[in-house]
């Protein structure tokens, strides 16, 4: 979602070393094992893009905030002998961008939250286009910008302000509006998944869900805290979980089924990381209010908590552990 408004250990090490080959007696130095060629591919949930993900490890930046802890690069220090990584992923990217849209990243550029002094960027490729012929594994994680996550965010923000954190603002103007969003969501995703495929027919697919951001009991949240939602109220925080949030990952899960492709939960094990938990995986609007904007995006922990599932799903894909 766009940035506006560990459990591998030895097994890995095991797994990655029965991929070595054994050298023969007499023979010169083993070659290096052949890795799996591996593209990354999402928005701001994958790329990591706030700093309290990491730090933007490309220079000079093309805008799209990938970070040095975001789960993607977690995996490949992890798993870097057996998977050469080329991550693409980009923060506020919708699946069409994935698919076979030029995108114009934003960076950090979020007003009126922040500026970014080198916007505007350039605008980078489909991230399609790194997915090649002999490309082994994929990993997708997308569809909150076309659902809109971040613009229902926003308004909710703005519907509530005055409402002294009661009622539902913010379903009551915008809940009519979520089926057809959701359903643009499954069409999008079903073209990006058929492109996937076509462009590398033997390679594993992996669709990476979103984490729990709210928590299932609201009463945890503070009202007009903006390390938390600040003025949203409990019953829009219901809302956005169970008809929002819950079923943008349901769409993506069913998308992932239809297509034979791995689908990795992220709900349960996040489930009380949320944004308002003590022990939070995900950061609220501010990691630091005021001068840290997060916009509800997973931090190195949720990251950390990403690169288990997924690289259990890669490795479990792949059929090496």
């Amino acid at each position: 979602m766009r940035a506006r408004l560990a459990v591998l250990g030895s097994t890995v090490a095991l797994a990655a070393g029965a991929l070595v080959p054994v050298q023969l007696a007499g023979a010169g130095p083993a070659a290096a094992a052949a890795p799996y060629d591996w593209v990354a591919l999402g928005d701001s949930y994958t790329a990591g893009v706030i700093p309290a993900a990491g730090d933007v490890f490309e220079f000079p930046r093309n805008g799209c905030q990938r970070t040095d802890q975001s789960y993607p690069q977690v995996i490949e220090r992890d798993l870097g002998s057996l998977l050469d990584l080329t991550n693409v992923s980009c923060g506020a990217a919708t699946i069409k961008d994935i698919t076979s849209n030029y995108q114009s990243p934003i960076g950090r550029h979020l007003p009126p939250f922040t500026e970014d002094p080198e916007y505007p960027f350039f605008p980078v490729p489909p991230q399609s286009d790194a997915v090649k012929s002999g490309t082994d594994v994929v990993t997708v994680g997308a569809g909150g910008n076309t659902l809109g996550f971040d613009d229902i965010l926003f308004t909710c923000l703005q519907l509530d302000q005055d409402s002294g954190g009661v009622g539902t603002p913010c379903r009551d103007k915008l809940a009519d509006h979520i089926p057809a969003r959701l359903a643009k969501v499954s069409s999008d995703y079903d073209e990006m998944l058929a492109t996937v495929h076509k462009r590398a027919p033997h390679a594993k697919v992996i669709n990476v869900g979103y984490p729990t951001v709210i928590p299932q009991d609201t009463s945890k949240c503070r009202h007009n805290d903006y390390e938390q939602f600040a003025s949203i109220t409990p019953g829009d925080l219901d809302w956005l979980r169970d008809d929002v949030q819950g079923p943008l990952n349901k769409a993506i899960e069913k998308t992932a089924g239809d297509h034979g492709d791995t689908f990795v939960d992220l709900t349960d094990s996040t489930r009380n990381h949320s944004v308002c938990d003590a022990g939070k995986w995900v950061e609220g609007l501010y990691s630091y209010f005021p001068t840290k904007v997060a916009f509800v995006h997973p931090n190195t922990l949720g990251h950390k908590n990403a690169a288990d599932h997924v690289s259990a799903a890669i490795l479990n894909a792949l059929g090496v552990n």
